[in-house]
């Protein structure tokens, strides 16, 4: 098994991925194989300056890199030898297609830029048959561990589409997080199957014709409390729901800390709960799961938040690790083939 990872995607770029790839090395690397992708000079300069070893960690160089704020277009025109575009064209056999870099690996993290990652998977990473768009899926850690997809790839989307992701989402939450069966709800302003707009209504009744454990309509309310296990949405809606999540957490503790330092007894307050609030905190820390993947490919891509540190880079590749080793992409595949939704098309639309 071989991981590769863009080197220089990301806020804290090539410094926290190669800490989070160092790390892990020295867990992982009996099992797997690490490719760093990026500019081999700064690379090692970065490594040296962090007192780093890079022993045991291959690095295809190429000394281009897409920037956040870039137009994600840009992977397909003056960027297509960038980290990103390298890496994701790595995924394919070498000396195969567009791979000329003498290596392949079997997935790919990257803390670059969400909207040139999607762009360069469609462009250079084959998708499941029958699969029309990939999407982004993120597992939020509420009071148990819920797959909100789409999370921000595809702002609109068609009821073939939900009907997919919920198929690809219920795949990885039972591969990946151990949920058996999970239960399917369908993101709306309101439970009744009428609910929401054309799409959604068209949705529902896909889903509740399937095969699927799907349950409904669900408020975005009931996310927290754990109402469904995979949770099925437009990328625009999905994004949203996921920044105000994230919005709340932060607004919560900063609330608590100043209730606990405006007086001597929340001070005292502090010290009696301190270890509780911890574990929550790392509950709802997002590095902890290090990255969402993007589902619907043939191979396994993993987007980490872009201000990712060590910890997050380390997680993505831990998660990307357990994707190969339960083979979840071809899973996913036998899973479209058995209903009937890899039978026809060739992925576009």
């Amino acid at each position: 098994m071989r991981i590769l990872i863009d080197a220089m995607g990301g806020d804290n770029a090539p410094g926290c991925v190669i800490e989070g790839v160092c790390r892990a090395r020295d867990e992982f690397g009996n099992k797997t194989a690490l490719t760093l992708v990026g500019d081999t000079e700064k690379i090692k300069a970065c490594a040296a300056e962090r007192s780093l070893s890079l022993d045991g960690i291959d690095i295809v160089h190429t000394d281009s890199v897409i920037g956040m704020e870039e137009n994600p277009m840009a992977i397909a025109k003056g960027k297509k030898e960038c980290s990103m575009a390298v890496g994701l064209k790595m995924l394919t056999p070498a000396g195969v297609g567009r791979n000329k870099y003498g290596v392949s690996g079997d997935a790919f993290v990257s803390a670059g830029s969400t909207g040139a990652l999607h762009m360069g998977s469609s462009l250079f990473v084959p998708r499941l048959r029958g699969v029309r768009r990939s999407c982004i899926a993120v597992v939020m850690p509420f009071s148990k561990p819920v797959l909100l997809l789409d999370s921000g790839a595809n702002p609109d989307a068609r009821e073939d589409y939900l009907y997919q992701w919920a198929l690809v989402g219920s795949v990885y939450m039972e591969a990946v997080m151990g949920v058996k069966s999970p239960r399917v709800g369908l993101l709306n302003n309101g439970t009744e199957e009428s609910k929401g707009n054309e799409v959604s209504v068209a949705a529902h009744k896909l889903l509740s014709e399937s095969r699927l454990n799907f349950i409904g309509n669900i408020e975005a309310r009931e996310i927290p409390f754990g109402a469904a296990d995979v949770i099925v949405c437009d990328g625009f809606t999905g994004n949203v729901v996921l920044k105000l999540s994230e919005g709340m957490g932060k607004y919560m503790f900063s609330l608590l800390r100043e209730m606990f330092s405006s007086s001597v007894k929340g001070k005292l307050a502090y010290l009696l709960v301190k270890p509780e609030l911890r574990r929550l905190k790392r509950g709802l820390d997002s590095s902890e799961q290090g990255g969402a993947p993007l589902l619907g490919l043939e191979k396994t891509v993993i987007k980490a938040h872009g201000s990712s540190d060590g910890k997050a880079i380390y997680n993505a590749i831990r998660q990307a690790i357990i994707c190969v080793e339960n083979d979840v992409m071809q899973t996913m595949k036998a899973a479209l083939g058995d209903v009937g939704v890899g039978d026809g098309g060739d992925g576009d639309g």
